[in-house]
């Protein structure tokens, strides 16, 4: 007699012939064994038929279901699982991803301990370029905790991914549930109907997913939600949030709207916004056409909640200001200033050099509370931009900065600024000279030598981003140093310690977030070698042992 399973876990795979093992062995090891495994393909070209007939045979958990055609999306592979599965919970698997090992167990405790509609747990995050490890909306799935209606903790809306969660399958096909098929963000939509429909869900601490991050991956094949250079993933994200407001609307839900505005507003749109610095004119013109008339039907409350600079920039985008949307987005999350400010007859002071028109714009606009001219010096707001970087002798770099004060919080007359960088543990400072160009604004001059650089003895492998310190008697001001979002790479190889470690510099600009001036460090010869492996083999505990044979090193090279 054919046991039946506990859990049925669906893999959606599409040409990912590479990682589909790593995601089945993951549900393999489960410490929660009764599970039913369906790798559910979207008619894939590459070897992954193979591979997942392989998978089948070894273990006869395992099903496999291949699509007759092409779906180009997530949501008719679920599906056509859906139709298959036999267990009284569902979860879902992406094939570049993982579950952790008491996964399944941690999520069906949760259902046995109360009945509720599902279960969902904490996300991991983990970059592929850094290995770096982080929990996605960790505050959300901090307490374990069981939910009456998603009107009870609305802010759960942020956490939309289908796959951290598990449903009892009555509750899916009791209100019809499925994935939406020929749209993308399906997952919003999804979650958005399940978070409405559902009675009651569990929230526990533990880790469920594991959610492999690849954000530098070419453009071309990065996952949908990373293609935001596609003017037609704009489309896309907008389209869903349409769909999502009418359930909200037909479902009885309008109540939750503002809190669902506010989730697109500080997320989906928050994406793009650190976008915007990187794009053309006619993207630019296209995106604002694009969002806009949705923006237009937001809910006031929604924009009320955000932090100041991000409601200047989707106001600058709303009227059609792009080029200093673009200016206003390099500053989001670091606190930079505008260039310059402009102040009515009331005292009140506005983002840009010209007033608002308009009242809407005059209240998103409104930077007087942002304390420009008053707020203690080390938290003070101002606007450090390189203007021009050219190439020194040998390994230095001569950088023209300009810093705008629109709070006029220096003194007239010259400043003494400092460059602070640190590839290592200890700091390389380079004193230069602001003069002042017009009220609120000063230029210089900084000769940046990277031969005078302190890497540590094992060398250094990574990126560096200059900032800029201000002092005022002695409180000191450390502010982000924007550069050129396009200028020649420029590179040296410097001989660290008389040759013992030598290493690839390489200065550039940075092609995301804020475009920071950018340094890398690349390990090369001895240090690439010899040095670095020992280190990394050795580890922390072996620092004096690393110290030891970079010495040695550099007696020889002497």
């Amino acid at each position: 007699m054919t046991r039946i399973p506990d859990v049925t876990v669906t893999v959606i795979v599409y040409n990912d012939a590479d990682r589909l093992p790593r995601a089945v062995a993951s549900l393999r090891r489960q410490t929660h064994e009764n599970i039913e495994i369906v790798i559910s393909d979207d008619h894939s070209t590459d070897n992954t038929p193979a591979v997942a007939r392989r998978l089948a045979a070894e273990d006869d958990r395992i099903t496999y279901l291949r699509l007759p055609e092409n779906s180009g999306g997530c949501s008719a592979p679920r599906n056509r699982a859906l139709d298959i599965a036999r267990a009284p919970y569902l979860m879902f698997l992406d094939s570049d991803d993982e579950l952790p090992e008491r996964a399944v167990e941690s999520l069906l405790a949760a259902h046995r301990e109360r009945e509720v509609d599902f279960t969902m747990g904490a996300v991991e995050r983990i970059r592929v370029d850094t290995g770096r490890t982080s929990t996605w909306m960790p505050h959300l799935v901090a307490e374990h905790r069981t939910v009456d209606g998603i009107e009870a903790e609305p802010a759960l809306f942020f956490e939309h991914l289908s796959t951290s969660k598990m449903y009892r399958r009555e509750f899916l096909d009791r209100n019809d549930l499925r994935f939406p098929e020929g749209i993308h963000y399906e997952d919003q939509l999804f979650s958005a109907q399940a978070y409405c429909l559902a009675r009651a869900f569990t929230v526990i601490p533990d880790p469920v997913y594991r959610w492999y991050i690849a954000p530098y991956e070419a453009a071309e094949s990065a996952s949908i939600s990373n293609q935001r250079h596609k003017l037609s993933n704009v489309r896309d994200r907008i389209h869903v949030q349409r769909l999502i407001d009418d359930f909200l609307l037909t479902s009885g839900h309008a109540a939750v709207r503002e809190a669902k505005d506010y989730k697109f507003l500080k997320h989906d749109f928050r994406m793009y916004a650190g976008d915007l610095p990187f794009r053309d004119e006619e993207w630019l013109t296209a995106f604002a056409d694009i969002v806009n008339p949705y923006l237009a039907e937001l809910s006031p409350g929604a924009y009320a909640r955000l932090p100041r600079a991000e409601r200047v920039v989707l106001q600058l985008v709303r009227d059609n200001r792009l080029a200093e949307a673009q200016l206003a987005a390099r500053g989001l999350g670091h606190g930079v200033a505008p260039r310059e400010t402009s102040m009515d007859a009331a005292g009140r002071v506005y983002w840009g050099g010209r007033l608002p028109e308009s009242d809407r714009s005059r209240a998103e606009l409104d930077l007087t509370d942002q304390g420009l001219d008053s707020r203690p010096f080390p938290s003070a707001q101002f606007r450090h931009e390189i203007t021009r970087i050219e190439r020194g002798p040998g390994a230095t770099v001569d950088l023209t900065i300009r810093t705008y004060d629109p709070g006029l919080r220096l003194p007239v007359g010259p400043q003494v600024a400092t460059l602070l960088l640190a590839p290592g543990r200890r700091r390389m400072k380079t004193p230069f000279r602001l003069d002042p160009v017009r009220p609120g604004v000063f230029e210089g001059r900084a000769h940046l030598d990277l031969t005078l650089a302190p890497l540590p003895l094992n060398g250094f492998e990574g990126t560096r981003h200059p900032v800029l310190q201000l002092t005022s008697g002695p409180l000191r001001n450390t502010s982000l140093l924007l550069a050129p979002l396009t200028f020649p790479t420029l590179r040296a190889r410097i001989d660290y310690h008389s040759g013992a470690t030598p290493h690839e510099v390489t200065v550039e600009p940075e092609a995301r977030a804020s475009g920071r001036l950018q340094l890398r460090w690349t390990p090369v010869g001895v240090t690439a070698k010899l040095i670095r492996p020992l280190a990394r083999r050795a580890g922390a505990k072996a620092g004096a042992r690393v110290r030891r044979a970079a010495g040695l090193v550099a007696s020889v090279v002497r």
